[in-house]
């Protein structure tokens, strides 16, 4: 890599990292280090390819995803790593411990769901891609990712029936904004 893709890359780096880092977050189920590694490889990928890429952030998006659908195709399971404290930053409501309380509940939810599960979710809620954006990203079909949805939507209101309380009703479809609490500043 020639001084001008070093100086590019490393300004990527700066000015993009921490956005990714919350994506990969959420990817990793609150798991922080499982996060920065999974950053770290994507963005070991991209340098390699540094010249070549013409979307970074969308290059590195998508080796985000990929790696993270290889993790949960491995034969054996991970054990997920609970974090005892909220991240913080990012909602700002007008009652400050309702925000508080809904990240806690928000984060224990989503790190008891599947990879899979909240992979799908993170894509297609936090990301807000369509169906068949996310289906090609998994390399999977849009049915699959509809009732894959279904499955975790349902799974997480199971698992944390608190949410109806906390957070927008039933009648509205979860936005990036129900999942802003979850957003971790570096």
């Amino acid at each position: 890599m020639d001084a001008e893709a070093q100086k590019s890359f490393r300004d990527f780096v700066a000015n993009r990292s921490s956005t990714l880092l919350r994506t990969a977050v959420l990817l990793s189920g609150g798991d922080r280090h499982a996060a920065e590694d999974l950053l770290q490889n994507a963005l070991i990928k991209a340098a390699g390819r540094w010249q070549r890429i013409d979307e970074p952030e969308a290059y590195v998006r998508q080796v985000l995803y990929r790696q993270q659908v290889s993790r949960w195709r491995l034969k054996w399971p991970r054990r997920e790593l609970s974090v005892g404290e909220p991240p913080e930053g990012g909602f700002h409501d007008a009652d400050p411990s309702s925000a508080a309380e809904l990240r806690v509940v928000m984060r224990g939810a989503l790190a008891r769901l599947t990879a899979r599960q909240r992979t799908v979710l993170v894509l297609r809620y936090f990301e807000d891609l369509p169906e068949a954006d996310v289906a090609r990203l998994l390399g999977c079909s849009v049915g699959t990712v509809r009732s894959t949805t279904h499955r975790s939507l349902a799974r997480l209101r199971a698992v944390a029936p608190e949410l109806a309380a906390l957070g927008p009703g039933d009648e509205e479809r979860p936005s990036s904004r129900d999942f802003s609490p979850l957003e971790v500043r570096p």
